[in-house]
């Protein structure tokens, strides 16, 4: 391994960057190694890459000082946030910041930053069509990771700008997968109405990062976007009902009644679809799906997607 370029990945043992570790650890030919970024080195995530070939290092991107160690001689870095574990958009933007100066000071020569919109550059916060949070935010888990960017630019961080999609990947783990209603029959629910909406594998994600990882100086510097598929809710719906041997129906409900539903993080979500519902074509535009395949032949379409994993999918 002493002759394979180190690739400190964030996040390691989550779905990104455990993608990221996956698709280079598959491929003998890669030229990397991984170096595994987790709080936790016990886990059985941790363990399993560590099977596959990984270095497992203790790390807390809250941290600096552990991020320094776990830089430290490699050649690049996976950088991700995760924002659904604490919902704080200023703790993003200091996590941002702290693996940006880390990344300078440890001289990499690529980072790929996995980040998003800041959607106050469409919604100004005196723009009355969708509702502040926090003060400060329209989209908080979108616009702090959008605001991040300035970091690695101001820095002179050599990295890409990794624009993600829609984790079809929720429809198992995040509660956005068919309910049943009082008449029996399987929804999927998401203020999109006709508009679509680019969604991807999260496995992918990481694959592409590993070809952007592959591609070097020529990636620096770019945004990317990718997506496996730009479907409607309807189409989505048709999709589930061929894979699950069920009739699922698409339910387009209002933005202000997701925002509504009362779950934790529903104003963001809420909001974030409005975003990508109202500025659908600046959303999908750079998000071509004909490009992400180019970059990563393997790319799964949503069918391709069902056909692994609708198993997974509760429907009762």
């Amino acid at each position: 391994m002493s002759d394979k370029r180190v690739i400190a990945v964030v996040g390691a043992t989550g779905s990104q960057g455990g993608g990221l570790c996956r698709a280079i650890l598959s491929d003998p030919e890669s030229g990397f190694a991984v170096r595994a970024l987790t709080r936790d080195t016990t886990s059985p995530e941790a363990s399993r890459l560590a099977h596959l070939g990984a270095e497992i290092v203790q790390a807390d991107i809250s941290d600096p000082t552990s991020l320094k160690s776990a830089f430290a001689g490699a050649y690049g870095a996976f950088c991700v946030t995760f924002f659904w574990n604490h919902f704080k958009p200023e703790v993003e933007l200091q996590q941002a910041q702290f693996m940006a100066h880390v990344a300078k000071e440890a001289g990499l020569k690529h980072v790929v930053w996995s980040t998003l919109e800041d959607t106050r550059q469409w919604v100004p916060l005196d723009d009355g069509r969708m509702p502040t949070l926090m003060g400060q935010y329209k989209v908080p888990h979108f616009d702090a990771k959008g605001e991040a960017n300035h970091f690695f630019r101001e820095l002179g961080v050599p990295t890409t700008f990794l624009l993600t999609s829609f984790y079809w990947d929720n429809l198992i783990y995040f509660g956005l997968g068919p309910k049943r209603g009082e008449d029996g029959k399987l929804a999927i629910t998401l203020p999109m109405g006709d508009r679509p909406l680019p969604g991807i594998a999260a496995e992918d994600i990481g694959a592409c990062a590993y070809q952007i990882f592959k591609k070097g100086n020529a990636m620096v510097s770019q945004t990317v976007g990718i997506a496996g598929d730009v479907l409607t809710g309807y189409q989505m719906a048709a999709s589930l009902t061929n894979a699950l041997g069920e009739v699922v129906v698409y339910n387009p409900i209002s933005h202000s009644a997701y925002r509504s539903l009362g779950f934790d993080g529903a104003e963001d979500l809420g909001n974030m679809f409005q975003f990508k519902h109202d500025f659908n074509e600046d959303f999908c535009r750079p998000r071509n799906v004909v490009a992400t395949r180019a970059l990563h032949p393997g790319l799964m379409t949503f069918d391709n997607w069902l056909s692994k994993y609708k198993a997974h999918i509760q429907t009762s």
